[in-house]
């Protein structure tokens, strides 16, 4: 809820003139990338602003997805809205793009606790190390 808010927020102040909305149904059976979408399309963003990528079941297929899309439609520039504990993975593997691109934090629906905080950060980290590892390699994007 956090991302999709700041989403639209940046789209409401003329930063971002569509969004693109990506993401499966990774960890459930819930599409995250529609999911999304009502959620923005409720809150007043039109429908033709809304571009769903519903098939990303992790961060470097978030960014390859969207990159198809853009390249599709011709767009160079993106917006990369995320979490804090997010946002250096996603700088590491928005910097493999052919793409103009900048993170922007979503702030928090609601004040983290220290223990909740570390957990999160601790996450990242392995995550990050995991890319850096093995799938910066392995994983390969072909926008």
């Amino acid at each position: 809820m956090a991302r999709v808010n700041e989403a639209v927020r940046e789209y409401e102040r003329g930063i971002a003139p569509r969004l693109i909305i990506t993401g499966g149904a990774a960890s459930n059976r819930f599409v995250e990338a529609q999911v999304m979408a009502q959620v923005a399309n409720a809150q007043g963003i039109p429908e033709s602003a809304i571009f769903v990528e519903p098939l990303a079941k992790d961060t470097i297929q978030n960014a390859c997805f969207s990159a198809r899309i853009m390249n599709a439609h011709g767009w160079r520039s993106a917006e990369v809205v995320s979490s804090e504990a997010h946002l250096p993975r996603v700088g590491l593997i928005f910097s493999r793009l052919p793409l103009q691109w900048r993170t922007h934090l979503a702030p928090p629906l609601q004040p983290e606790s220290a223990a909740a905080h570390f957990m999160s950060v601790a996450w990242e980290t392995l995550k990050t190390a995991r890319y850096l590892v093995w799938a910066r390699q392995n994983e390969h994007c072909q926008p």
